[in-house]
């Protein structure tokens, strides 16, 4: 091999890459990602872009033709990478890719590791290029998505895929046999009498647990006439709730909505009052279902009743509008219910659930009905009954609900506040009996696929699918799952909308055998259906251990690439414990080496942790930077010397970007490139109504040759940064990249002057640290962004930028914080801070910050003229004052100008940088739309005056 520049050194399509990883985050049947969730896992297009561009030199023609060719030309690598870079990729293009590879590689595959596999998209994709992937990562849930994703599949082919759905039948029956009364049908009101339901009350156990297990095995031998036929129909009596199958007269529940509930604080009352904080149960234009709260007649407690109405405004109630942030009201007596009180009863073990209604479907037409328990007899479940059956099953077999400690992590849960410190705390009885019994049926369904003759690997690798889709069952069937109003008719959310686990007031129960969302065999459906789409090639090398201590010899990877934690995004194994607690007791006796501990390791864990360190950031920052520079050193170690590495990041702060640097750079590395690629769904809850960071950022790199040491700023690098500056930002801006991608892209881009060199050094010979290096290429990227405008003051330049970046939102506050550095002054510190004040440039709520436009700025008249702090007003502050003048008293511009007196050339300047585009593109022909917003709109109303206005000061 050469060091000859590669694809990915050169050029990647990184437009049409981003919209088919963007497309690909709403692709559900078959994508891995239904396989088990796992954290910010790479898109499978993003990853095979990464490896194959990585491989592939900058020179390379492919040899197939183009099929929209009009004069049958070979594909251009440009075009051969979009169409590579598909979802439903083609057979052809696939085989091509594999043979430019080969060519690259004629003597052996080349060896693909990736050093924090999570979720294993990136080695998935080496193994579908035809490589030797390599997976490692020390979380054993990991480990074992790993193993499903990467060895079972291509060890075992499709039959693998037939035998879980299979045998995941055969537990579903059992434990549909075992918990079906506790899910029973409901007699239709509009049929039946009110007070003729089922009863609620669950029946006893029945046959015992070690006489239906021998049972079991005495059926082994006839296990094909035990298993249903999919083709046939259930036998079963469809009234006892084991039946997709709802006759007529009665309605089948699939989801029951509860809500917290504490006593009132006030003596005299003590009512049991509800923390419900929303009661909508659908929202649609015309057809509206909420519930409201009312005191019951008869008992001291309020009661719910199900309300319709065409307008919401009909209801007489805001059924958003009930507690807020942990804080209620008591519905009998008025008094607050607050927070620190519900704390302290959660504490206390004092926090109860109260059934608010039913989602109930009629079979035909298949039609949702809503029922509440205040108004129809409906079977609620006893609790006290529930337990005890939990007890007999786990002094029969063993089995234990997940009574783990939970770790107290106040960034990504606060349920340790409210009590809820242990995982069994977050399933109701029900559900854990439910849970439990499909974990144990898991386990027994190993022993008789052994007695039926299979290997015991392969039935090993069956076990984990049913595994995989217990936890997918639980991540329906939590009280942390809320009702979905994101679609219009209301549907059951997910235990994970996002990276964290934050308490919820009002919780919605699936009912597990309903076909609807929590249904158990939809879980076992989304997992036997990935297996297909993971069968090709040879299984991956898929190890369990640390990026700082990797079990490889040196210098034999042809590349690494990898997805490392990101600074203090997301707590893999705090979050993870959710699952392995399950996975520990459905399939942990098959893997001892992983599931001994009490739950997933946290001391070698990469992230920022300050609830690990005593809550010192000092700390908790200096041990993920000595966790990055021994992986990166570790992986320099293990690279061959003309190999590159790829690291995926899209973190948001200098913190993190200069932690990553020097990591890479003080273990021998030198960036070459840096390329973004939108790989998040739009839709996704973050990204909803917020300037949330949309790209990931591949930064390749290459070993830096020995003889390059010590580099001088002003001479070596700071000439060529900002060469490569400029290029990037017109390059970047004509792929339609903006915002804060558009300033990463570039600061990424501009790495490669400074990771050149072991260490850079300032005039006066002090080291220019990552950090301080990041700012200068910001300050550059806002220079070339700004223009002539970069004349103006630092805030002008912020607030300029910041319009172009987050437009009205309201975004995270560290992100504008970085952009506020980078134009030289800081948001909320000093005399001058740009929140300070109702006139403020910026308004702060929280960790979230947004811009103020002139409407809410300009009635202050002290805006724009000189004071003690500035004795020259920033022009944004006389533009504002300027705006608000012209429209609500003109008479006082006169004075402003006399008084403030600006540069009028860059206040023009920069009220001409701020209109922007007059209109926007044509969306169809002739049909033009304004997306100017009220500032843009009143600045084009004062350029067009301006010359009257201000430089001649005719206000008539």
């Amino acid at each position: 091999m050469t060091t000859d520049k590669r694809l990915i050194e050169e050029y990647i399509p990184i437009k049409a890459i981003s919209a088919e990883a963007s497309r690909e985050k709403s692709i559900r049947h078959g994508h891995i990602s239904t396989l088990h969730l796992w954290w910010a896992r790479r898109p499978l297009v993003a990853s095979r872009a990464a490896v194959f561009a990585a491989l592939i030199p900058a020179d390379a023609q492919p040899q197939l033709i183009d099929p929209q060719s009009r004069e049958n030309a070979p594909y251009t690598i440009n075009k051969f990478m979009i169409d590579l870079c598909k979802w439903e990729v083609r057979p052809e293009v696939l085989e091509e890719a594999r043979r430019l590879i080969r060519e690259s590689y004629p003597d052996n595959p080349p060896k693909v590791l990736d050093m924090f596999a999570g979720g294993g998209s990136i080695p998935l994709e080496a193994l579908r290029l035809g490589c030797e992937a390599y997976a490692l990562d020390l979380n054993p849930v990991a480990h074992i998505i790993e193993l499903a994703t990467l060895v079972y599949p291509q060890k075992y082919g499709a039959k693998l895929a037939d035998d879980v759905r299979t045998w995941g039948e055969w537990v579903l029956e059992r434990v549909r046999a075992e918990v079906g009364d506790l899910y029973p049908l409901i007699r239709d009101p509009e049929i039946a009498p009110q007070n003729d339901s089922l009863t609620p009350n669950p029946s006893p156990a029945g046959e015992g647990r070690r006489a239906k297990q021998m049972r079991m095995f005495q059926e082994a031998e006839q296990l094909e006439m035990d298993l249903p036929d999919a083709a046939e129909g259930d036998d079963d009596d469809p009234l006892d709730g084991t039946s997709a199958d709802v006759p007529f007269g009665y309605v089948q529940p699939v989801a029951y909505l509860w809500t917290r509930t504490v006593t009132c604080p006030n003596p005299v009352c003590r009512a049991v009052v509800p923390l419900v904080r929303q009661t909508w149960m659908k929202k649609k234009k015309g057809d509206n279902v909420a519930l409201a709260m009312l005191p019951h007649p008869t008992e001291n407690r309020m009661a719910f009743y199900v309300r319709k109405a065409r307008d919401p405004e009909d209801f007489g109630f805001d059924p958003a509008a009930f507690s807020e942030r942990g804080n209620s009201v008591c519905g009998r007596c008025g008094s607050t219910v607050d927070s620190r009180y519900i704390k302290l009863e959660g504490k206390a073990g004092r926090i109860g659930a109260q059934m608010m209604a039913a989602v109930c479907v009629h079979s035909h037409p298949r039609s949702k009905l809503y029922l509440s328990p205040d108004e129809h007899n409906l079977p609620v479940p006893n609790d006290e009954a529930i337990r005890a059956r939990i007890e007999a099953l786990t002094a029969e077999t063993g089995i234990t609900p997940p009574d783990e400690e939970i770790e107290t992590n106040p960034r990504s849960m606060d349920n340790e506040q409210y009590g809820v410190t242990h995982w069994s705390s977050l399933f109701t009885s029900r559900q854990l009996y439910m849970l439990l019994n499909f974990a144990l049926y898991i386990r027994d369904s190993f022993s008789i696929m052994c007695r039926q003759g299979l290997d015991d690997e392969y039935a090993k690798a069956i076990c984990t699918y049913l595994a995989f889709a217990l936890d997918k069952a639980t991540d329906r069937n939590s009280t942390l799952c809320n009702w979905d109003l994101s679609s219009a008719n209301g549907r059951l959310g997910h235990t994970f909308t996002r990276q964290s686990l934050p308490m919820n007031w009002d919780f919605a129960e699936a009912n597990p055998f309903s076909g609807a969302g929590g249904d158990l065999e939809l879980a076992i459906k989304g997992v036997y259906r990935v297996i297909p789409h993971a069968v090709f090639g040879k299984p991956a090398n898929v190890q369990r251990g640390s990026a700082t201590k990797q079990p490889f010899l040196d210098e034999v990877f042809d590349i690494v690439v990898t997805d490392p934690p990101y600074y203090d995004n997301v707590s893999y194994s705090n979050l993870s414990d959710y699952f392995y607690v399950w996975l520990k007791r459905s399939i942990g006796a098959h893997f001892p080496e992983h599931f001994s501990n009490e739950l997933t390791p946290k001391k070698n864990e990469a992230i920022v942790a300050l609830y690990r360190h005593d809550g010192v950031r000092d700390q908790a920052r200096v041990y993920y930077e000595s966790m990055m520079f021994s992986a990166f050193q570790e992986a320099h170690r293990i690279l061959k010397p003309e190999g590159l590495i790829t690291t995926v990041y899209a973190h948001k702060t200098t913190a993190g970007w200069s932690t990553l640097i020097d990591a890479m750079r003080t273990s021998g590395f030198a960036i070459t490139e840096a390329w973004p690629l939108d790989t998040e769904l739009k839709s996704r809850s973050v990204a909803m109504n917020t300037a949330a960071l949309a790209s990931s950022f591949f930064l390749v790199a290459r070993k830096r040759e020995d003889t390059i040491t010590i580099g001088d700023y002003a001479n070596d690098v700071q000439p060529d940064m900002a060469r490569i500056v400029a290029e990037r930002v017109k390059f970047f801006l004509e792929m339609g990249i903006t915002g804060a991608d558009l300033n990463i892209a570039a600061v990424g881009a501009g790495l490669a002057p400074y990771t050149r060199y072991a260490r850079v050094e300032l005039p006066n010979g002090d080291e220019l640290g990552a950090a301080a290096y990041l700012d200068e290429v910001q300050g550059e990227v806002v220079r070339v962004l700004l223009g002539e405008a970069v004349k103006a003051d630092k805030a002008t330049q912020f607030y300029i930028m910041g319009r172009g970046y987050y437009g009205e939102a309201w975004v995270d506050f560290d992100e504008v914080n970085t952009l506020a550095r980078a134009t030289g002054i800081e948001l909320d510190t000093g005399a001058v801070s740009l929140v300070r004040g109702r006139s403020g440039l910026v308004e702060k709520k929280g960790s979230k910050v947004r811009l103020r436009d002139y409407r809410e700025r300009g009635e202050d008249e002290r805006l724009g003229l000189p004071s003690a702090e500035r004795p020259k007003a920033p022009l944004i502050d006389v533009l504002h004052r300027l705006l608000w003048l012209a429209e609500n008293d003109n008479s006082g511009i006169s004075d402003l100008l006399a008084e403030s007196m600006p540069d009028k050339y860059l206040l023009r300047l920069s009220a001409q940088t701020l209109a922007g585009r007059a209109l926007a593109a044509e969306p169809t022909p002739g049909a033009v739309r304004d997306e100017r917003t009220p500032e843009q709109r009143a600045i084009d109303s004062l350029l067009a005056s301006w010359r009257r206005v201000v430089d001649e000061g005719r206000l008539v």
